[in-house]
């Protein structure tokens, strides 16, 4: 039913619940598995020009920071015998990295945390997951921690 599933991960333990809900749907449909750390290269913008001097040092951070979230899936479906592919994108917006991976990918489903934020929290922070879910063109599977 599922051939392609892509998890996107961002190291946290809404992502980290993400995987394990994939690893057991990628064993009962034999589906090739897809991880995605999406980096927002955009994340200074209209912030302000006294801030332009950190954008280097946040882009390191950054991937450095989806490196490790992808060596940490990689292991964790390594372990139940599944070979997954990975791939860092930068991107305007997480959400669109993640579904234009979807698509170049040749997604059938979207595996993926959830913070679950409510609120003030969500209005300021919005919803990575909510944004996927409400464009994307396959089925998310939303997994909340």
């Amino acid at each position: 039913m599922f051939k392609k599933i892509l998890v996107p991960v961002d190291g946290s333990s809404a992502s980290q619940e993400a995987i394990e809900k994939a690893v057991g749907i990628a064993r009962a449909f034999n589906s090739a598995v897809t991880i995605v750390s999406v980096i927002d290269s955009y994340a200074f913008s209209g912030v302000s020009v006294d801030f332009a001097y950190g954008q280097p040092e946040y882009q390191e951070a950054a991937s450095a920071e989806s490196k490790a979230s992808i060596a940490a899936a990689q292991q964790q479906f390594q372990a139940a015998g599944i070979t997954a592919e990975s791939i860092v994108v930068d991107g305007k917006a997480i959400f669109r990295g993640i579904l234009d991976t979807a698509e170049s990918t040749h997604t059938d489903l979207i595996v993926m945390g959830s913070h679950g934020r409510k609120g003030l929290e969500k209005l300021v922070l919005g919803s990575v997951a909510a944004q996927v879910l409400s464009h994307a063109h396959v089925p998310v599977l939303i997994v909340r921690e």
